[in-house]
């Protein structure tokens, strides 16, 4: 291990265009938990399976238990940036990052201090009138009962997130492909590499430093040209 971190770090010394890509590992340090793993969403149990829940049909169909399950599991105020998340904010700092792609909602790599975030499924932090498209802040969603209503028009506020069945943002997605394809190291961290189209970016990277940094196995590692096993906040402590 001591020898694929020492690796890692010449890695990161020797370049300066570097981007991120990471998932839901990234957050479960903070406390955020992800969906597949065995404690994560989906092994837990309500009344509907979590991806139904998290979806845009049953938000329009059943809004209430929608922003139950919203406020009580997707929302988590109180918790905030681990190692991870803060020493990617310094090696952008450093120049060294050019952007980290996140599909995490939770708004920790801003929080750290992170500028050049891409968020591919949205985020937690942003909210919207779904009727008049007024703008609201978090808490705004998380201090109310019931279904949020918009305070101009009575439309609902709902997340700017990407739910089940509605498609990423094509800016965003475009943005993430430049990058990556400029990449001199892609490091990618804490995402079991399963979820689409999000997972196919990998495939636009043009190099030959590509390093996975994972608690457990992924598709890709055969792939990489550095595999670093472990939880991504250690790791990152440590380099």
């Amino acid at each position: 291990m001591d020898m694929m971190i020492d690796k890692l770090r010449e890695l990161i010394e020797r370049s300066d265009n570097i981007v991120f890509f990471g998932g839901a590992g990234v957050s479960t340090e903070s406390g955020i938990p992800d969906f597949r793993s065995v404690d994560g969403l989906y092994n837990q149990k309500y009344a509907y399976p979590p991806e139904t829940i998290i979806s845009h049909s049953f938000l329009e169909r059943n809004p209430e238990e929608f922003y139950r399950f919203y406020r009580d599991k997707i929302l988590c105020p109180n918790n905030g940036p681990n190692r991870a998340h803060t020493r990617l904010a310094e090696l952008e700092r450093e120049g060294k990052l050019k952007a980290v792609i996140t599909q995490n909602i939770d708004g920790l790599h801003q929080a750290a201090g992170s500028k050049n975030v891409l968020e591919l499924h949205g985020s937690v932090m942003r909210n919207y009138c779904s009727r008049c498209g007024r703008e609201y802040p978090v808490e705004y969603i998380k201090d109310s009962e019931g279904v949020p209503k918009c305070e101009s028009c009575g439309g609902t506020v709902r997340p700017d997130v990407v739910l089940y069945e509605e498609s990423l943002d094509e800016r965003v997605l475009s943005a993430a492909v430049h990058y990556i394809r400029q990449a001199d190291v892609l490091i990618i961290g804490g995402t079991s590499l399963v979820v689409y189209p999000a997972a196919g970016l990998i495939n636009y990277y043009r190099g030959n430093k590509l390093v996975l940094v994972n608690k457990t196995p992924t598709p890709y590692d055969s792939a990489a040209n550095l595999l670093v096993t472990g939880r991504i906040g250690e790791i990152f402590d440590q380099i």
